[in-house]
């Protein structure tokens, strides 16, 4: 049976499954912490599992693997946005949507169709009272991945 993840890889606050297609990273996955891990199956899923250490290990470290940007054209526009928030700091959804002169609720959208997390930082982009929402979900467990990764980064969150 052919895995739909070409690496699932073990972190604090999740498994990470990776997908890979050609050169290109399609996508990570926030799984449960429970989920049997798996060994990279091919280079590129090696390489995402090895840059994604290195952020645990640094979180000033921006990885570096290779994707497209694979969305409608306002959401690679917002992920662009976002990938230029750097760690240890946040916008709030307002500010990225003042920035691309559009509504908070579509820059909330496109923050949750982000297919490639923590390389495109989402979890940096906040409400403006409190933390919001992450991967289109106000759920504990999806709160608490982007808590962690925000105090990872070294920002307060409550």
């Amino acid at each position: 049976m052919l895995e739909s993840f070409h690496a699932k890889y073990p972190t604090p606050f999740a498994v990470l499954g990776i997908r890979t297609l050609g050169g290109h990273v399609t996508g990570i996955e926030y799984l449960p912490r429970g989920v049997e891990t798996l060994a990279p199956l091919n280079p590129l899923a090696a390489r995402a599992c090895r840059e994604i250490e290195r952020y645990l290990d640094n979180p000033e470290y921006v990885p570096r693997i290779p994707f497209d940007y694979a969305g409608t054209a306002f959401q690679c526009k917002v992920w662009r946005q976002i990938s230029a928030i750097p760690a240890g700091r946040t916008l709030t959804y307002v500010d990225v949507a003042r920035a691309l002169k559009t509504a908070p609720r579509p820059v909330g959208g496109a923050c949750g169709a982000n297919r490639i997390p923590i390389v495109i930082p989402c979890h940096r982009v906040v409400s403006v009272n409190g933390i919001g929402g992450f991967m289109n979900s106000r759920g504990a467990d999806a709160l608490e991945i982007k808590r962690w990764l925000l105090r990872h980064e070294g920002v307060k969150v409550g």
